[in-house]
């Protein structure tokens, strides 16, 4: 009975890194530099407007990536130069769609523009 349930264990490990490794090689990593504007997730996820309930915004910003922290962390900046205090994963950001960009930085000005982004 243990030599079938040892076979069964060792037949569930080559399972788990098989699909691991399928699901590995379609996984793209989203990478960050700095300079680059962002949206952030609203956390908690779970919290929402009492108004709107679903219809809530799920993203907030955009913002500035300042600077990189180690194990895909970023410190994120206003955009009016408000640096966070803490470090955000970057599985809770992303890109700001070249469409959108002209909306975002649109009032921002020469003096608050850190990274030297123009109007275009």
């Amino acid at each position: 009975m243990a030599g079938h349930q040892l076979k069964a264990l060792v037949n569930i490990e080559v399972n788990k890194k098989r699909v691991a490794r399928w699901y590995d090689k379609r996984v793209q990593a989203e990478e960050f530099a700095d300079g680059d504007l962002v949206w952030k997730l609203i956390l908690p996820i779970e919290t929402k407007s009492l108004k709107f309930r679903k219809w809530s915004r799920n993203w907030e910003g955009p913002y500035w990536i300042s600077r990189s922290a180690p194990s895909n962390a970023y410190i994120l900046e206003t955009l009016e130069g408000v640096e966070f205090p803490r470090a955000l994963n970057g599985k809770y950001l992303k890109k700001v769609l070249p469409q959108y960009l002209g909306q975002c930085i649109k009032n921002l000005s020469v003096d608050n523009n850190p990274i030297g982004w123009t109007k275009y």
